[in-house]
């Protein structure tokens, strides 16, 4: 089928932009901005040569849903059909075929070449993979479950900074309670301005801190007989105090992120799939959700395994038999699903006796969970394509 194929090369400010002709040659290249302006000037040179060639346009771009973002999703917009170009598969092309030199203009011609070997050579189909439409919902999904794995991590951060001066500062202080990201206690350290003035609150304070009960209280009151500074205390104290309040500010983050998370998977019908199967939270939900995005973009059950992290590449060599992980997952989603089925482990027998027989066979852990996450995909794939909810037999 003729086609005019339009190669990307991707930049942090300006695009490299080559299309080729149906006839083999390339016919025009150029540079645009990442702007408006830019953005304009690329589509009308893209709506010229559709319409005075008669034939469909097809973008392959490196980089998408990164540098490429916004020209990307405004190529969808357009119409135009768009294509994934993955970065270490294309240096492969290039190594087989190479060029004189490596410049952004070379790569953009490149891409347009690999773009017209696709119909002809099964393997650049995993090279350039078309880029499907993904649901709005989704899309704003994955911004925030990302948002808020970024501000969890912080969080761990923080608070890993602020046990380790408690314990240098206050070790008595320190042991008041096993988790220390806990809301009333750390509303206990930022209840004054000053470390030591803790260990001098009277009962009637300690009431008054919002969330605070009696029992709490009583531990307190225990502590502050046997209560202890160093002598790092005068200064090392305000940053203790300083991190328990940014600790306070990210979890309320957190929480007004996951009160959105929650509205949107309630909206999504992959989300209910998703979510259907014992032990998958809502966390680990929506982070599947948000990057699968859509099951189109996937040709079977094992491309998503794949995709997923759960389906290892043979590395095989005369008498030896092993695999190796691959490259080209999600790991966001990987760690997602490994997760979810560490906890649906605990949910259902029939899984917890396929964990158990792995274990049984000598693999650890996490190559058990993986093996039943391998399965899980299998049944996920089923349960969308069908249209259905889990199911637990009886005899499960």
């Amino acid at each position: 089928m003729e086609r005019i194929i339009v190669g990307v090369d991707v930049g942090c400010r300006k695009h490299r932009v080559a299309i080729g002709t149906p006839d083999g040659r390339i016919a025009e290249e150029f540079d645009v901005s990442h702007e408006k302006d830019g953005f304009d000037r690329f589509f009308r040179r893209l709506d010229f040569y559709r319409s005075s060639l008669g034939v469909p346009v097809v973008v392959a771009m490196e980089g998408c849903n990164g540098y490429a973002s916004p020209l990307d999703r405004q190529v969808q917009d357009q119409g135009y059909t768009l294509l994934n170009v993955n970065n270490l598969k294309l240096n492969r092309f290039k190594e087989i075929f190479p060029s004189p030199a490596k410049t952004d203009a070379i790569d953009a011609r490149k891409i347009v070449e690999l773009a017209r070997l696709q119909p002809l050579l099964p393997q650049a189909k995993n090279v350039l993979q078309e880029v499907h439409e993904i649901p709005e919902s989704h899309r704003i999904l994955k911004r925030l479950t990302r948002r808020r794995r970024e501000l969890v991590d912080a969080k761990k951060r923080v608070m890993n900074r602020m046990q380790k001066d408690l314990q240098a500062v206050s070790p008595g202080l320190n042991d008041l309670v096993e988790c220390k990201d806990g809301t009333i206690f750390l509303r206990f350290l930022t209840s004054r301005p000053d470390l030591k003035q803790l260990g001098r609150m009277r009962r009637e304070g300690l009431l008054k801190i919002r969330g605070l009960g009696e029992k709490f209280a009583d531990k307190v009151q225990a502590w502050q007989k046997r209560a202890s500074f160093s002598r790092e205390v005068d200064y090392v104290g305000p940053m203790i105090i300083e991190d328990a309040q940014e600790i306070l500010r990210l979890k309320e983050r957190v929480k007004i992120l996951e009160e959105q998370i929650e509205g949107l998977t309630a909206e999504s019908g992959l989300s209910q799939t998703i979510g259907s199967i014992p032990g998958f939270g809502l966390t680990c939900t929506a982070e599947l959700t948000a990057e699968i995005g859509t099951i189109d973009r996937f040709e079977n059950e094992r491309s998503l395994a794949f995709y997923l992290g759960m389906a290892p590449l043979d590395r095989c060599s005369g008498g030896s038999v092993a695999v190796r992980p691959s490259k080209h997952v999600n790991t966001r989603a990987k760690a997602a699903l490994m997760t979810a089925v560490a906890h649906h482990v605990r949910h259902v027998e029939q899984s917890a006796r396929y964990y158990r027989k792995k274990r049984d066979e000598g693999k650890r852990h996490n190559q058990a969970i993986r093996s039943l996450a391998r399965h899980l995909i299998r049944v996920l794939w089923s349960m969308i394509k069908k249209g259905r909810l889990y199911e637990i037999t009886d005899g499960q």
